[in-house]
């Protein structure tokens, strides 16, 4: 049986080009001050242009430095991926963090991709069946570190050698995946391992597809996500379903009247959070500050209301 309807949540990605003494800590504080739900960033040692020259600072310390000046917001990665991480370093980083904020990581975990990660530690790119084996192996390891407190583990790709995480997570059993996944093999690891699930659309159709079209592409996504969860024995409806903004066709934040559009067609194709980026000036990212900020204080209420 199906989960009732959730309720829809607003989140946002902040990336980590402001340093933290210069703007850095009040915007993290200001998402929480506006009532978001989440506030993530991305897991990348570089990223593309025209962020690749400029200052970008890393994930995990900038969460953690978050999570020291807030006390309600939901933190977290989206995405992390295998590109620069091993599961056991990244174990231990995840529990440190968990324990800091109380309670208040999620794990937004991918593939990768053959961006600037895929050879920043010197290797050759992976192919999309590579990322996708070491993906398959890489979210299951996870999984057991933040759950066991001593694994040993031998495979293809990771070993674990009694390794300890003691006192584990302070959220149980673990700290939540957020996967994101539109493949096959991505979708079942959804289904087994995760507490959300993570969109950005059909990326073969981004530059082309009108808004119908991007809407549509998602929902057969959600449709092929419901059929990982039959083969896995999992209600769809115990996984959380979040579109990251910024790569689908449309404008939410053009207007509040357009983000109640977008966002009301979204939610009603099954979607349950929502994620904007956080706007950047001269960016594919640019919009009215004052717009945004509008969005959660008066859009998600109407939302609410309707």
């Amino acid at each position: 049986m199906t989960s009732s309807r959730r309720p829809l949540r607003l989140s946002t990605v902040i990336l980590p080009v402001l340093r933290w003494h210069d703007g850095g800590r009040e915007r993290w504080q200001r998402a929480e001050e506006l009532g978001f739900d989440t506030a993530y960033t991305y897991d990348h040692l570089s990223w593309r242009e025209p962020f690749r020259d400029g200052t970008w600072f890393g994930a995990l310390p900038t969460l953690t430095a978050a999570a020291a000046v807030t006390s309600r917001l939901r933190l977290g990665t989206l995405v992390t991926s295998p590109n620069f991480r091993h599961p056991v370093t990244l174990a231990k980083e995840l529990m440190s963090m968990d324990d800091i904020s109380d309670g208040r990581i999620t794990l937004g975990i991918g593939a990768g991709g053959n961006g600037f990660d895929a050879t920043a530690l010197g290797q050759e790119p992976w192919t999309p069946r590579e990322r996708a084996d070491r993906f398959a192996e890489f979210v299951p390891l996870l999984d057991r570190l933040l759950r066991e407190p001593v694994v040993s583990y031998e495979g293809d790709f990771y070993s674990a050698g009694e390794v300890r995480n003691i006192p584990g997570c302070v959220q149980s059993p673990r700290l939540p995946f957020a996967v994101a996944a539109t493949g096959p093999r991505g979708l079942l690891l959804a289904a087994r391992y995760g507490q959300s699930w993570v969109t950005t659309g059909d990326p073969r159709i981004h530059e082309t597809a009108t808004p119908a079209e991007g809407l549509q592409a998602v929902r057969d996504q959600i449709v092929r996500l419901g059929t990982a969860c039959e083969q896995t024995g999992r209600d769809p409806g115990d996984i959380k379903k979040v579109l990251l903004t910024g790569f689908v066709p449309g404008s939410p934040l053009d207007s509040v009247d357009a983000f109640v559009d977008f966002a009301g067609r979204y939610a009603a194709a099954g979607i349950d959070e929502i994620v904007l980026h956080w706007p950047i000036r001269d960016t594919v990212f640019a919009a009215d500050e004052t717009v945004f900020e509008r969005i959660v204080t008066e859009g998600l209420p109407q939302l609410a209301a309707s």
